[in-house]
């Protein structure tokens, strides 16, 4: 087998956590391309796809967040350890969720890289991609994470992008390289 047979199967979960609006989902969707262009097998969890189809009785309390991550967690797991870079883009707000998910993987064997799209809150209201932000500044919602609901950053994630400095390509760049680097690109 060549070592382009050896990746194309090679699994990898990369968990790509932020605040909302921070470009977790748009980083994902750029490099999901390029792997598929070079042959991989990837899947792209996209959290607001998963909590309509997979997740929709949850509600945004810490114990359904947690549920929610959890589940993520086990479908990416799942289809990592069966050859799929699955990108993972959620917010998944606390350490001690994203940390069971990481053991999870690990108890598995299957590789999982920890991405935290550290966009500053202000930036991420600026852009208010689904308008959050704008709703919960009028009232109309409560509990949005950066704002009125805790977001723990990672202490060492794999890989820490700055997306309000470099452009979508250049993030997803310096990630393909941290997966080249690794053996998973």
């Amino acid at each position: 087998m060549t070592t382009i047979q050896e990746n194309q199967v090679t699994g990898a979960t990369i968990w790509l956590t932020g605040l909302p609006s921070a470009g977790k989902t748009t980083i994902a969707y750029e490099l999901a391309g390029r792997l598929r262009e070079e042959g991989h097998r990837v899947e792209v969890l996209d959290g607001d796809e998963i909590r309509t189809f997979l997740t929709a009785g949850l509600g945004f309390s810490r114990e359904d967040r947690h549920t929610n991550v959890q589940r993520i967690g086990f479908l990416a797991d799942l289809l990592a350890r069966n050859g799929v870079k699955t990108l993972v883009p959620v917010i998944a707000p606390y350490a001690d969720s994203r940390e069971a998910v990481r053991k999870r993987h690990q108890a598995s064997g299957a590789a999982y890289i920890e991405v935290h799209v550290a966009t500053p809150v202000e930036v991420c209201s600026e852009r208010d991609v689904k308008g959050l932000y704008a709703k919960q500044a009028a009232g109309e919602i409560s509990g949005l994470t950066g704002v009125d609901d805790p977001y723990e950053e990672p202490e060492s994630p794999d890989l820490r992008l700055e997306s309000h400095t470099q452009s979508v390509q250049e993030s997803a760049a310096a990630l393909h390289a941290l997966l080249a680097e690794r053996g998973l690109a």
